[in-house]
């Protein structure tokens, strides 16, 4: 079986990429991600505000005491004396893409322009091979329209884009009021590569503490869903890779997604749950799949339930809606 495929311009041995997540977090656990078979890495992420932090620390500690000594601003803290996160990730970034054999993609997390969007060179010199761009952004301000939204995502885009050659994917949330054209604009103002769909983590009420508190929950299959239809329906009308992301956890979910148009189907929660080398299982499960439905490659699979493709493109949209509920049995 040929499972290549193509993304952010690259020819990936196969279409299962580990997610931004803790378990990049060091050399051995990408090894044996790699060992286990996949076909690209992305990072976990780097935060703007871990950035910001670090250029406030070392301000502070170059700056201190200058007011009683002119000579001060001769002497430098000590590395220890300051959070180095982003010196941490440049380094262990280095370490994966001269280790490494399969491409390395570094994550960029932030939601304003600004001296963070530097690293971005930062990262392209330390050896990435392409940057996932993840605007994680909830506006909160009700005066606040949809287009300014929108044009907070393509400034990032663009001053990223202006930094480095490199390629850049950008990591979406659903929300968007007509998602087919914010694609679209996203792709005009340079994207190589959409990553769908970004989960926004929702808190919990701890009712005792009466506090707001983090709450993960870990996907299921159930959650590749909304990044299926929109897959399907963005597949072939936009010039950009697509990566699915999100409910990925075998090769069921590949095979969907993958038909659905996705170019890589990119998994985190199932990695957690049961290991790097879960991945070499749904490779496994993927190529029986192929051979039993007589499929040689995954760039014939690829696209061939997409909105162009399928008989009934409007199960996609709005028909599908209706349908589902009409066919609804109670149980009760």
């Amino acid at each position: 079986m040929d499972l290549t495929t193509y993304y952010l311009g690259k020819r990936l041995k196969n279409p299962i990429v580990p997610s931004a997540s803790p378990l990049s977090r060091n050399i051995d656990m990408m090894r044996r991600m790699e060992d286990a078979g996949a076909a690209a890495i992305v990072m976990y992420s780097l935060f703007e505000e871990q950035i910001e932090h670090e250029s406030f620390e070392i301000d502070h500690y170059l700056s201190y005491g200058t007011q009683s000594y002119a000579e001060a601003l001769t002497y430098f803290p000590e590395a220890a004396d300051y959070n180095l996160e982003p010196d941490q990730y440049l380094e262990l970034l280095r370490k994966a893409a001269q280790s490494l054999d399969i491409p390395v993609i570094a994550s960029l997390n932030g939601v304003s322009k600004g001296g963070w969007i530097k690293y971005a060179k930062h990262l392209e010199e330390a050896g990435a091979d392409a940057i996932e761009l993840n605007v994680y952004y909830i506006p909160t301000d009700p005066v606040l329209a949809g287009d300014d939204v929108e044009t907070r995502y393509l400034d990032i885009l663009h001053a990223v884009k202006s930094t480095v050659a490199i390629p850049v994917a950008v990591k979406l949330s659903p929300y968007f009021t007509a998602m087919a054209n914010m694609a679209q604009r996203l792709v005009n103002a340079g994207a190589d590569g959409l990553t769908l769909f970004n989960r926004f983590y929702q808190p919990d009420i701890d009712i005792n503490e009466m506090e707001v508190v983090p709450s993960i929950h870990l996907s299921d299959s159930s959650a590749n869903r909304l990044a299926m239809r929109w897959i399907a329906i963005l597949h072939g009308k936009i010039k950009a890779s697509l990566a699915a992301t999100g409910g990925i956890h075998s090769s069921d979910d590949v095979v969907k997604l993958l038909m659905a148009g996705a170019d890589v189907t990119m998994m985190a929660s199932a990695l957690l749950k049961k290991g790097p080398e879960h991945i070499a299982d749904v490779l496994r499960d993927l190529e029986k799949w192929m051979f039993d439905h007589e499929y040689t490659s995954v760039e014939q699979m690829k696209g061939s339930v997409s909105h162009r493709s399928v008989r009934d493109p409007s199960a996609f949209e709005r028909a599908n809606y209706m349908k589902a509920l009409n066919k609804y049995k109670l149980l009760v």
